[in-house]
């Protein structure tokens, strides 16, 4: 009875910072919808600008990069897991894919392609973020990117979600971006794991030793893996710490986690990243 009351509460308390998390989400997804977009414009410019041979001036697109990188150095990823516009939309569509399989097969666990394909090749297919940045990286220092107007699919959804919806000249990144939804349908941070080229930029950045997640091993139930169960990203938490790049500081590991013993610089994680 004592154990059915705890799995009880914390259940609960899963979902209400579930819910505090998707409300922060919303806040950031409504009041700052082009940071993304702005961000990787700042990546843009510094390569276009190496390419022509001309000097960086300062301006919005810099400064806010300068920001972001700063920001995950000291902290990690939360941009990523909390305030980037496009994850919260890969993550209310891989819910309303859930909420569908569910209504209309009575599936209790939802589809998802790493259950699919080995864990090696779901890695592998993680890096092909770092393909794409280094291929935009080459096309902007060699002046091409600029012609390539229309093929963007974040240019799409920028424009999207500031209400201008004149799509002419952007049928190659429209359908891309309604290709990119299809796989948020079918894996949870789809765009996020393999094809953002932001996201790559983030893993590549050092993060502060104090910001690393890190795992009371010795205190954790035998054979329990909550943590990389519950991993949106399909991380690992095996050894007495998380050091990839790839986290995106979600907090759903230590939300999952029965003995709470994940733990980042600000102490023991109870779950108030979530």
């Amino acid at each position: 009875m004592i154990q059915s009351k705890s799995k009880k509460k914390k259940s609960t308390k899963i979902k209400r910072q579930r819910q505090l998390r998707a409300a922060i989400q919303l806040l950031f997804f409504i009041s700052m919808p082009s940071a993304f977009v702005a961000g990787f414009s700042g990546v843009k410019y510094i390569f276009t600008q190496i390419g022509t041979g001309s000097a960086l001036e300062k301006n919005s697109f810099l400064l806010v990069l300068a920001g972001l990188a700063v920001f995950t150095i000291l902290f990690g990823r939360y941009f990523c897991g909390y305030i980037c516009a496009f994850g919260t939309m890969g993550d209310f569509v891989y819910w309303i894919s859930g909420m569908v399989q569910k209504k209309l097969f009575q599936k209790k666990k939802q589809f998802s392609l790493a259950d699919f394909m080995p864990h090696r090749c779901f890695s592998a297919l993680q890096k092909l973020k770092y393909l794409i940045l280094a291929a935009i990286v080459v096309l902007c220092t060699l002046g091409v990117y600029g012609k390539m107007a229309g093929t963007s699919p974040w240019d799409v959804f920028s424009m999207a979600t500031a209400g201008r919806f004149n799509m002419k000249g952007y049928a190659v990144g429209t359908v891309v971006l309604l290709l990119i939804v299809v796989g948020m349908a079918l894996q949870e941070r789809f765009f996020c794991q393999f094809l953002c080229p932001m996201g790559a930029v983030f893993a590549l950045l050092p993060i502060l030793p104090a910001a690393v997640l890190k795992r009371r091993k010795e205190s954790c139930r035998k054979g329990c893996s909550l943590c990389t169960k519950k991993c949106p990203v399909g991380l690992e938490l095996e050894d007495d710490s998380l050091l990839s790049g790839e986290c995106i500081r979600c907090g759903r590991c230590a939300a999952a986690c029965p003995g709470e013993n994940i733990h980042s610089f600000a102490g023991r994680l109870t779950g108030s990243e979530i």
